[in-house]
């Protein structure tokens, strides 16, 4: 379902109302029309099941013939951000890692971002946002063994409450071979703790 842009606009309005704004002085005087038109965009997500985005994403290819089962593919270092959904506060500094071993197939690289920015623009969990992936991976390359890693922070920590700037939230999400065979989780978390310290030595 599409965002209704005319409800928004009206509830944003009496929100402004409610905080003790006026919504008719010249800052807040276009903004519920500016907020519709936003979130129109960072909400996306909501209007499409799992399903559907993994057939808008499913793009394939041959697999190239490999010499063991234990091929594994990883994109790393994806940003995104999401929305809260207990407090509509902003997740940030969102960087996500998906893991698969293909099977018949490979996906083009560039649609596990788009899957994964897509689950993103949605009311969201951090632990959500890594189910939903992995669920969307899965029907969309036909492989049961996939991986999904964030790690972000949230602003419903770092601005208000207890106001933790510094806190980081991270979460794995492992799916079959990933969840039974720890050699495969090691190497992936070994992989991504790695790229980390990289960074933060950089």
């Amino acid at each position: 379902m599409a965002v209704d842009k005319e409800k928004v606009q009206e509830h944003i309005r009496g929100l402004l109302i409610a905080i003790g704004e006026d919504p008719d002085r010249e800052g807040l005087r276009e903004t519920p029309e500016r907020v519709a038109r936003m979130y129109e965009e960072i909400f996306e997500g909501i209007g499409y099941t799992n399903d559907e985005i993994a057939e808008m994403f499913n793009k394939t290819f041959e697999a190239p013939r490999v010499s063991s089962n234990n091929d594994v593919v990883i994109v790393r270092d994806i940003e995104i951000f999401s929305y809260c959904e207990h407090h509509m506060a902003m997740m940030y500094d969102m960087k996500v890692a998906v893991a698969y071993i293909p099977k018949d197939r490979v996906i083009g690289l560039s649609k596990i971002a788009r899957i994964a920015d897509m689950v993103g623009k949605r009311l969201q969990l951090q632990e959500k946002i890594g189910s939903d992936i992995a669920e969307i991976m899965q029907k969309a390359t036909g492989s049961e063994d996939v991986a999904v890693l964030i790690k972000g922070k949230h602003g419903c920590v770092t601005s208000r409450g207890i106001k933790n700037v510094p806190a980081v939230t991270v979460t794995t999400t492992f799916r079959g071979r990933f969840e039974n065979e720890p050699e495969l989780r090691a190497m992936l978390m070994n992989e991504s703790v790695a790229s980390a310290c990289s960074k933060e030595e950089s």
